[in-house]
């Protein structure tokens, strides 16, 4: 039986509180997501901490805006933009082909919620492409960099959304079911914990360790496909009205993960408001569900991906 990690830090933690006395000097860090919402603060406390940090976003021109605030607030001139698109795969390519030199750090922060039912031009629905394909594409086309690093780690970011669904392999992109946007949602974020585990058992002899987290519940841009009857709906159903979190606090529990000593060395494993996640208990819509960390499932997922990609 593995020891649950522990630590000194909770639900109201900042990202700076986190990474306080951390020296991150001479360590390079991509953020996928680093112009808006948690991928801004999780940037802005890995430049205080002295890292390289490279934006990964869709937008250059937002990207820009966001690296020179975070500049200013750290004094870090190694604040950089390259345009990353998760929901095209050409767009993830030259962005890995273009990389060059080692990796310590990735945080896989992007992602789309409820989008209407769309399809990527390879016919794949667009919250498992982006969220899951998009991120296995990235983090499989930097291995080489996250090898060459000493003891590089990737952070999976997840969501209690995982609690709605395992991956349904036999109908993954609702060729078959009708579609149903948080259900493909949950789907993608259990995609992202299954990759933590499966990355993990893959790449531990590369001294790479991979971990997934729910950031908690913090109102962003990432709503901005729900009605505000659909949101209250879900807010009244998981109760997350009583536990919002500040951009800096959603931002805390990736930034342990990549950062903290206690870390060290740990993978494949989920967590929230900076501790290891208890097993799910029903009705508690909180925890980490046994399909998200299920090992079959987890190498089944890898396996299905590299197959998908390759298509």
């Amino acid at each position: 039986m593995t020891t649950r990690i522990s630590t000194p830090f909770g639900a109201r933690s900042t990202a700076a509180e986190v990474v306080a006395g951390i020296d991150l000097t001479g360590r390079r860090a991509v953020v996928t997501g680093g112009s808006s919402g948690i991928g801004v603060e999780t940037a802005r406390a890995l430049a205080a901490a002295g890292a390289e940090v490279t934006l990964a976003v869709r937008d250059l021109a937002a990207g820009g805006r966001t690296a020179e605030d975070i500049t200013a607030t750290t004094g870090n001139k190694g604040v950089l933009v390259a345009r990353l698109d998760l929901g095209d795969q050409a767009s993830v390519a030259a962005f890995t082909g273009a990389w060059e030199g080692p990796l310590h750090l990735l945080v896989n922060n992007a992602g789309v919620m409820a989008t209407p039912e769309t399809r990527t031009p390879e016919g794949w629905e667009l919250q498992f492409a982006t969220n899951h394909l998009g991120h296995f594409a990235l983090a499989t086309g930097l291995h080489d960099a996250l090898a060459g690093a000493d003891g590089a780690r990737v952070v999976s970011v997840s969501s209690s959304g995982h609690l709605r669904s395992p991956v349904v392999f036999e109908d993954i992109h609702f060729n078959e079911r009708a579609y149903d946007p948080m259900l493909a949602y949950g789907q993608s974020k259990t995609a992202n914990v299954l990759f933590a585990v499966e990355a993990t058992r893959r790449w531990a002899d590369d001294g790479i360790t991979v971990n997934a987290l729910m950031p908690g519940g913090i109102l962003t841009n990432l709503q901005r496909h729900m009605s505000q009857e659909f949101l209250d709906g879900l807010i009244a159903q998981t109760g997350v009205a009583a536990r919002w979190k500040t951009p800096e606090q959603g931002a805390a529990t990736s930034v342990l993960l990549a950062t903290s000593p206690l870390l060290e060395g740990v993978g494949g494993r989920y967590f929230e408001d900076c501790q290891e996640a208890e097993p799910y208990e029903p009705g508690a819509w909180a925890g980490v569900a046994p399909h998200a960390l299920d090992p079959e499932a987890a190498a089944r997922l890898w396996q299905v991906s590299e197959e998908t990609l390759a298509a």
